[in-house]
């Protein structure tokens, strides 16, 4: 291997230092000028591996995890507490398997699947064309100060209200 620096050729161990922010392979003269950096631990070398035996372990596979709604998720309303077994209920009086409504949809059966068993919280698109394919509301309406149920709104900002006016020369 040579010195990237001096271009000789580099007996040992090559050092790996950072001159002028370019991180070089030098030889051992040439790592004076600059400073010496942490060589990365290799991860990527292959151990062989052990002959797998009745008596050894298999590792245990963590089941996901249910993503937490956002601030986005909100944005017209809470999705309903009992969204599954609505959704489940509806299709299920429609006479639809799971496999006929995911195809109705063109979903996945999964999806489909993982929705009902609360696994999954259903996205604003497939809310939506479970909604239309089953004639059942899974957003929460937003009770107001006078009482009346509405859907929620995205609020105003201050962009929204500013107007700019250009100055004239």
């Amino acid at each position: 291997m040579q010195c990237e620096m001096c271009g000789e050729t580099i007996r040992g161990t090559p050092k790996l230092v950072r001159v002028e922010g370019a991180e070089l392979q030098v030889c051992s003269r040439c790592e004076k000028y600059g400073t010496e950096v942490q060589q990365p631990r290799r991860t990527d070398v292959k151990r062989p591996a052990a002959q797998p035996s009745a008596a050894t372990p298999r590792p245990v596979v963590s089941l996901p995890v249910r993503r937490k709604r956002d601030l986005f998720d909100y944005m017209e309303g809470e999705i309903v507490e009992d969204y599954a077994e609505r959704i489940r209920r509806a299709r299920m009086e429609k006479g639809l398997s799971q496999k006929d409504l995911a195809m109705q949809m063109k979903e996945r059966e999964l999806l489909i699947k993982k929705i009902e068993k609360r696994e999954l919280i259903p996205e604003e698109d497939v809310r939506k064309k479970l909604e239309r394919a089953l004639g059942i509301k899974l957003i929460d309406a937003v009770a107001t100060e006078s009482g009346k149920k509405t859907q929620a709104k995205i609020t105003q900002t201050l962009g929204d209200l500013t107007v700019i006016k250009k100055a004239k020369k």
